[in-house]
C-alpha cells in the first residue's frame, strides 16, 4: 500500500527542485533578507521587532509563492501533458499517486523553508550582534516556532490546493482558489467578531450574513492560528496546549483535505 508512495514522492521532489521558479522565488527571499539590514539601519527604533517581522514574512511569502507557482503547477503539469496515464497504468491506485505528489511537495516545502529559514536566522543573529540592545526581548525559541507554523500552514494550503486539483483540470482556476482561500483563512477570525459584535463597529449585518460568515469560519481554514509573527517580534510567550492545540489544527485539517481530495480524485474521470 505505502511502497508506490515514495518513488512518486521522490520525483515530484526532484521535479520541483529542477522548476526554473523556485530558484527565482530563492533568489527573492535571499534579496528580502539582504534588505533587512538596509532597512534596520534606517528605522534605528525596535530594530529586533523590524528584522523578527521582515525575517518571517519573507519566508511566509516565499513559500506563498512556492505553493502558488511551483506545486500547484507540479500537479497540473501531469494532467496537461497526459503523463498521469504512465503512472496509473502500473500497480498505482489514484489515492496512492496523489499521496504520494503530496509528500513529494512536503518534503519540498521543509527542505526550501529551512534554506530559506537559514537566511533568516543568519541576518538575525548578524543583526543581533550589531545592535544588541533592541535584542533583549528576542527570543530564538520563538523563532523557530514561528518557521515550524509557517511550514504547517504552507502543508495546510498545498493539501488544499489539492483537494482544487482533484476536481478541476485548470491551474488557474486552483491557483485562483487557493488565493482566496488563503485570503479568507487570514480573515475569518476578525470578521467573524465584527459580524457577532457589529455595535463596536456600528454596522448592521443582517442574519444570513452572520450565518454565512460562521459557516465560513467552520468550513474555510484559520490560518491565524499560524501567525504568531507579532509574538516572536514582541518576545511574548505560546503556551503549550496553544502549541499542541494549533499542531493537531493543521495536521487533522490537512489530512481531511487530503482525504476527501483521494475521494473525488478516484472517482473522477479523465478526457
Amino acid at each position: 500500500m505505502l511502497k508506490p508512495l515514495f518513488p512518486i514522492a521522490v520525483i515530484t521532489f526532484k521535479e520541483g527542485i529542477r522548476n526554473r521558479a523556485i530558484y527565482g522565488i530563492s533568489i527573492l527571499a535571499l534579496f528580502m533578507v539582504m534588505m533587512n539590514f538596509l532597512i534596520c539601519q534606517m528605522v534605528m527604533r525596535d530594530v529586533g521587532k523590524v528584522a523578527m517581522d521582515i525575517a518571517l514574512s519573507t519566508v511566509s511569502f516565499s513559500g506563498l509563492l512556492l505553493v502558488f507557482f511551483v506545486g500547484i503547477n507540479l500537479m497540473s503539469k501531469d494532467l496537461d501533458k497526459k503523463t498521469i496515464y504512465m503512472v496509473l497504468a502500473r500497480p498505482v491506485s489514484r489515492a496512492q499517486y496523489l499521496v504520494g505528489k503530496f509528500f513529494g511537495m512536503v518534503a519540498l516545502i521543509v527542505t526550501s523553508n529551512l534554506i530559506q529559514g537559514g537566511f533568516a536566522v543568519a541576518s538575525l543573529f548578524m543583526l543581533q550582534r550589531m545592535y544588541p540592545i533592541y535584542f533583549q526581548r528576542f527570543s530564538w525559541p520563538m523563532l523557530f516556532l514561528a518557521l515550524f507554523f509557517i511550514v504547517l500552514m504552507l502543508i495546510l494550503l498545498t493539501a488544499l490546493s489539492f483537494l482544487f486539483a482533484s476536481f478541476s483540470s485548470t491551474s488557474f482556476i486552483v491557483l485562483i482558489l487557493t488565493i482566496v482561500s488563503y485570503i479568507i483563512g487570514n480573515s475569518l477570525s476578525d470578521v467573524k467578531a465584527l459580524v457577532e459584535t457589529p455595535q463596536a463597529a456600528g454596522i448592521h449585518p443582517s442574519a444570513i450574513t452572520v450565518k454565512i460568515v460562521q459557516a465560513a469560519y467552520y468550513l474555510f481554514p484559520n490560518l491565524s492560528f499560524f501567525d504568531i509573527k507579532t509574538q516572536a517580534a514582541n518576545g511574548l510567550a505560546v503556551s503549550i496546549p496553544t502549541i499542541g492545540w494549533t499542531m493537531a489544527y493543521g495536521f487533522t485539517y490537512s489530512a481531511a483535505a487530503l482525504s476527501l481530495a483521494c475521494f473525488i480524485f478516484s472517482k473522477r474521470e479523465f478526457p
